[in-house]
């Protein structure tokens, strides 16, 4: 049987549903007011005759019909219908302070964002203020309440947790000194999503135990065979793994590595072989292979690079000239054309790529044609002031669903270069999803394949591709894939980046910013692109002004 809250609890969230769906609101409105009546009831509906319950002020025919149906069965079908046609990052939208159904039906249909992730995503790009009822300070309050809400989460991106994880290790390599400390795992590998912080400590497991009792930021969990487990403040989850200081380097070179790495490993003799008191770095001369960074140890296959000496050098922010992608307040951004220059010349790159959204993102101000010949007149203008930096001309195009652009030719001819990318109509079939990105791909005046598969990170998933197939057909089309270094898309995904080089795919790590401060996520793009083995001649942005000027009007002819 049911109790009045439960029951209560089912009409307020019926009432939510339908005004989010558009329904009737004096139907909705009546819902609500038979969960007010039934949540200050004196006695429990399960007590009372059938026949009295509909006679209860605020309850009518059909909310009594509700209440029969709950209590003899336990459902109540009308509420599960409307379940099944809700998403689920649509209900747990209602969890969050500052949104009620009818600002959650706006952001639903006008925005087409479905969970919580693409929602922050949205926040962050400005996209609230653009609706109708919203403001800065509804979208502050409301970034701020997803974020508290994912405090609680169990697995986090990996730019959520880096700073609590280098801070982590700084901390317990004093405590512990002059024993030697190291992150481990997945965070040290720089893998995209982190389930916990794991770390070495060349210390018996009850010394451990007995000095981060003292640590007022972690509780103990529990103890395993192999580790210790904790939690920091904010729920993440803490693996310390116990070694001895003859032991730490074998146990930090075992805890890095994944699986399939070590498994290969093993194969040559593995850790068994090694001397006692080996450091990590000697465990790679010992075994004849030069030093594999950890950000690499994912695979068997880069055991035989080094081996024969044929590891990559890998790309480092430093190798990053300039900025390609971002967005202004000619549309979405939070910064002026000019202001996003000047920050991006004050941190030493040689130009900026403004890309703003172009005419069909209209929840994004995206640009019409009268618009983009203003803001070239702009870009002439501060290119005098600001010379030798450079703005370059540049748009990000929709692929709309047809698989062509959203501006003619002749509008797209007038860009120094055109990033193509997916914004709407995200639910595809991967016929659907492949047929519009190659058509995309084949027009000639597209410079960058934008964010690949349209993921964001533990939020949505991106629309089904056949990675080899586009990447083929960029090869053809001599067009470039973005790697998009937002720490919530990290698209296209590491994995595919050795089949791209292996094609003569540049790729290009585009911090995709809609402030200056977003410039910082180049150093997330350049993480995930580390792992996938890419060097700095094979990216885009790492290009100096006269050589990506250079490319462009070849790119051109």
């Amino acid at each position: 049987m049911l109790d009045n809250y439960t029951i209560a609890d089912n009409f307020a969230l019926l009432s939510k549903l339908m005004d989010i769906h558009g329904e009737n609101s004096f139907k909705a409105k009546s819902y609500a007011t038979a969960a007010f009546t039934v949540e200050k009831l004196p006695v429990q509906l399960q007590d009372t005759p059938a026949e009295e319950i509909s006679k209860i002020k605020g309850i009518g025919d059909s909310t009594g019909k509700g209440i029969q149906e709950m209590l003899q069965s336990g459902k109540f079908t009308q509420l599960e219908t409307y379940i099944e046609k809700t998403p689920p990052g649509i209900l747990e939208m209602l969890k969050i302070k500052g949104l009620g159904p009818k600002k959650i039906a706006t952001i639903w249909k006008e925005l087409e964002v479905e969970s919580l992730g693409e929602l922050l995503y949205a926040c962050n790009e400005n996209r609230l203020m653009l609706l109708k009822g919203f403001g800065q300070k509804t979208q502050d309050s409301v970034k701020q309440s997803i974020e508290f809400y994912f405090s609680n989460r169990d697995r986090f991106l990996y730019a959520e947790v880096e700073s609590a994880a280098t801070s982590l290790e700084k901390e317990l390599q004093k405590l512990f000194a002059p024993a030697e400390v190291s992150l481990t795992g997945h965070i040290r590998r720089n893998e995209i999503i982190i389930d916990e912080i794991e770390l070495v400590i060349a210390a018996p497991a009850a010394e451990i135990q007995q000095k981060l009792a003292a640590v007022p930021s972690l509780t103990f969990v529990e103890e395993t065979p192999s580790a210790l487990l904790w939690q920091n403040e904010q729920k993440v989850k803490i693996k310390i793994y116990p070694a001895t200081a003859d032991d730490f380097g074998k146990t930090l070179f075992s805890t890095t590595a994944d699986t399939s790495f070590l498994e290969h490993f093993s194969e040559n003799g593995g850790l068994a072989s090694l001397p006692a008191g080996i450091s990590e770095t000697a465990i790679f001369q010992y075994t004849g292979m030069d030093y594999i960074e950890p950000c690499l140890r994912n695979s068997s296959k880069v055991i035989e690079l080094a081996r024969n000496q044929q590891l990559p050098d890998l790309i480092r922010p430093s190798d990053i000239k300039g900025i390609i992608h971002a967005h202004s307040t000619w549309s979405d951004g939070e910064h002026t054309l000019e202001a996003m220059a000047l920050a991006a010349k004050e941190q030493g790159f040689e130009y900026l790529v403004i890309s703003d959204h172009s005419r069909s993102a209209f929840y994004a101000n995206g640009l019409s044609i009268e618009r983009i010949q203003a803001q070239h007149a702009e870009i002439d203008e501060l290119n005098k002031k600001l010379a030798p930096f450079r703005i370059f001309k540049s748009v990000e195009a929709d692929i709309l669903n047809d698989g062509s652009l959203d501006y003619p030719d002749e509008v797209l001819a007038t860009f120094d270069m055109v990033i193509a990318s997916v914004h709407s109509n995200l639910k595809m079939s991967e016929e659907k999803a492949m047929a519009r990105l190659l058509k995309a791909i084949e027009n000639p005046y597209t410079t960058i394949l934008g964010h690949m598969t349209g993921r964001l990170l533990l939020s949505r998933n991106g629309y089904p591709v056949n990675h080899q197939q586009i990447i083929d057909a960029c090869a053809a089309n001599n067009v470039v894939v973005e790697l998009n270094a937002h720490p919530r898309r990290l698209d296209i995904d590491w994995q595919w980046i050795p089949y791209a080089t292996e094609k003569k795919v540049l790729l290009s790590i585009d911090p995709d910013s809609h402030s200056t401060a977003g410039y910082k996520d180049i150093h997330y793009g350049t993480l995930a692109a580390r792992k996938g083995g890419l060097t700095a001649a094979q990216n885009l942005s790492s290009f100096g002004i006269t050589e990506l000027d250079a490319y462009l009007k070849n790119k051109r002819k």
